[in-house]
């Protein structure tokens, strides 16, 4: 089948989008108290509110925007203040994770953690060296269409993958489909994988990434799903909230993932509910849904499976997980004793009570045997780091447990 706002120093200040960029405001009380650095967010997946500048300490919250209640995510920039120590305030909860903030100091091409030294309750300090003019923080690491695109170029030209527009967002930007494995001529099998569903849940970019280079490259792996499974995939299903730099998580009236339901109002999930059912003809055997769960705690510092209520499905996503044990080989733990069934904590029929989820909706489809959506942590797994190099890793561990449990099914 074919196919950031930008902060002002007023706590006051609101924050808007102009057909889908960030508009920007000039902010009085930096000018009027001679600040001579800005703080702004004025860059791709910016978001924060400066609240108030006083001396070296500056106070900010998280832009909410249209969030029923309270989500972590942040992402601003500061210039111009090189040899100086500032420090960072943040309201309670703290909206800072277990491994402090991610800092990039070269314009947002690489980013490392700072570690949780840095950090006292909800606020963090910096001290910038004389060379630095340009210091991005983060509450995570970044994952956004610049780096699906890099990654992109650098396994095509292939014959095993193609690359499509799915969508288009109501800003008018593209999202892409890409379908990878045997994507000429009949399969024997069909799998859906998508991802941020959520707009701030970015170290689950690095994991879809690490599969489509594993099934793309392994010789072994690569292989088999090029003579038998057909992927498709949507890396980015709130394209808009990824770039603006939305939280994405609980957006009003429902957030993507609760979109499922009824007459879907996004239109990456409306053309998705469109098209799989025909592209299936029966044939799709799992559908697999990326997120990171919340900012911490025990659970949400543990990868794992959130458990369907259908039975049947609840047996294959045990199965999945039992593999993935047998098959790893990254840094990245995970037990089969870490999925939540449903029934237990929060994973209950209350959650769903806005909508229906993307791992439901494809529980129902026609042969499915494994849908599920994977909670990957933004930081930390057992006390291991997640980064982009280990990220990439823990993708290409569940691409060695999806070709093996493909292959179980003969």
């Amino acid at each position: 089948m074919a196919f950031g706002s930008v902060a002002t120093a007023a706590a006051a200040a609101n924050s808007y989008f102009d057909n889908g960029s960030p508009v920007t405001f000039a902010s009085k009380l930096q000018i009027e108290e001679g600040v001579n650095f800005s703080i702004d967010a004025n860059l791709p997946a910016g978001n924060i509110i400066v609240e108030k500048i006083d001396g070296n300490d500056i106070y900010l919250a998280q832009d909410l925007r249209d969030t029923e209640g309270w989500w972590f995510y942040w992402k601003f920039r500061v210039a111009g203040a090189a040899g100086k120590k500032l420090n960072f305030h943040f309201p309670e909860p703290s909206p800072i994770g277990v491994r402090g903030p991610a800092i990039s100091k070269d314009g947002g091409l690489k980013w490392s953690w700072m570690g949780g030294s840095t950090v006292k309750d909800s606020s963090f300090s910096y001290e910038f060296n004389a060379d630095e003019k340009d210091v991005r923080f983060c509450f995570t690491i970044p994952y956004q269409d610049k780096d699906l695109q890099l990654f992109l170029k650098s396994v095509m030209p292939n014959p095993n993958l193609t690359v499509e527009e799915h969508s288009r967002t109501k800003a008018g930007r593209v999202v892409q489909r890409l379908r990878l494995g045997k994507i000429n001529g009949e399969p024997k099998y069909r799998v859906l994988l998508t991802c941020r569903h959520h707009a701030c849940e970015s170290m689950a970019g690095f994991v879809l990434e690490g599969m489509m280079e594993h099934m793309l490259t392994n010789a072994k792996d690569s292989q088999w799903f090029c003579d038998n499974v057909e992927v498709m995939t949507i890396p980015f299903m709130d394209m808009d909230g990824v770039e603006a730099g939305d939280q994405g998580k609980n957006r009003k009236p429902h957030d993507h993932n609760r979109d499922y339901l009824g007459e879907s109002i996004y239109n990456s999930v409306k053309q998705l509910r469109n098209d799989v059912p025909a592209w299936s003809e029966g044939k799709l055997k799992g559908a697999l849904d990326l997120h990171c769960p919340y900012i911490r705690g025990d659970d949400h510092e543990k990868i794992y499976l959130v458990g369907s209520s259908n039975t049947g499905i609840w047996l294959q996503q045990t199965r999945f997980s039992s593999i993935f044990e047998s098959v790893r080989k990254g840094p990245l733990d995970h037990k089969t004793s870490d999925n939540i069934p449903f029934g237990q904590a929060w994973n209950t029929d209350k959650n769903y009570s806005s909508g229906k989820s993307f791992s439901r909706w494809a529980s129902e489809l026609e042969g499915m045997k494994l849908a599920s959506t994977i909670e990957i942590p933004y930081a930390t797994v057992r006390g291991a780091a997640v980064t982009p190099l280990s990220a990439r890793a823990l993708g290409r561990d569940f691409a060695r447990t999806l070709c093996k449990y493909l292959e179980e099914l003969d």
